[in-house]
């Protein structure tokens, strides 16, 4: 019987297992879906299916770059064990060179990049069964640009890239480990949302005491922008002390190397993911009637 695409698609689909996976398994089974799904199943391919509803939140960044190029991917796993797996591990950097080879934008482009003789997709699933926890393919950030662009990776979980106009490479990467570090919601001052500033006014005011309020207008006015700068300070980048020498705020480091951050990305493995917290002992004791 003829093997088509349509049917391999279906047997995919059924399965969870990679293309290939799914080929040979009708190949060998005469192009019967049913005995090519328990042909998968007996040979552990068949369990992307299985895992995919359950939550992955932990897992690693991965970083690839090259001349004028960088790309973060985040890859996910449900625990934290299997996210230091050499499987694991490696396949999230192969993601990540495929993200920089292809030109891939987002991960629905980077599902079909090639890593090998396979494509990201079907490396998934042939994980899946390997490992037996949900993996996902999350997030992707690209910058490809003429400027000075760095990247860097803490621990695994949490990757940076930064684009500069001027300055070098080291400085860059020194940007990278500082936003890694600090994690400043904004570039510039001029980039603070007008609601954000409002709200910090409202704030500063309501702590005030009533003596103080009592102040000339021009006098609280003064007094709450110099509060609200600090805070402005705190929230940007350029107006944070430098990671690398406090000394010096960041915009001061900027200005001696005659460079501008253009822009940078910040991501940390499983941020905004709702993570379920598990009680072993409550649900053993729940089964067995004991609460």
């Amino acid at each position: 019987m003829e093997i088509t695409a349509s049917l391999v698609k279906e047997l995919r689909e059924r399965s969870g297992a990679g293309m290939m996976e799914c080929k040979k398994a009708l190949s060998v089974n005469d192009g019967n879906i049913d005995a090519a799904m328990e042909h998968l199943r007996k040979s552990g391919l068949a369990k992307a299916d299985k895992v995919a509803g359950r939550v992955a939140a932990e897992g690693r960044m991965s970083l690839a770059a090259d001349a004028g190029k960088a790309v973060l991917v985040e890859v996910n796993s449900q625990t934290d064990f299997v996210a230091k797996d050499d499987n694991f591990v490696a396949f999230c950097n192969a993601v990540a060179g495929a993200a920089l080879v292809s030109g891939a934008i987002d991960v629905e482009a980077l599902k079909s990049a090639s890593i090998g003789d396979h494509t990201v997709e079907e490396g998934r699933a042939a994980l899946i069964a390997k490992i037996g926890e949900n993996v996902q393919v999350r997030r992707l950030a690209r910058i490809e640009s003429a400027n000075t662009v760095a990247g860097y990776i803490h621990s695994g979980r949490i990757g940076v890239l930064v684009e500069i106009n001027g300055g070098d490479i080291e400085l860059a990467r020194g940007l990278a480990m500082h936003i890694a570090a600090m994690n400043p919601p904004y570039n510039k001052a001029a980039d603070v949302p007008a609601e954000f500033l409002a709200k910090e006014k409202e704030i500063e005011l309501a702590k005030m005491s009533d003596k103080e309020k009592a102040k000339p207008a021009e006098i609280l006015e003064k007094i709450i922008s110099g509060k609200v700068a600090k805070i402005v300070n705190e929230v940007t980048l350029y107006g944070q002390p430098y990671a690398l020498n406090t000394d010096l705020s960041v915009e001061a480091v900027l200005k001696a190397a005659k460079a501008d951050v253009v822009g940078f990305t910040r991501l940390a493995v499983g941020e905004g993911i709702e993570k379920v917290v598990e009680d072993y002992a409550a649900e053993v004791m729940k089964q067995a009637g004991l609460i």
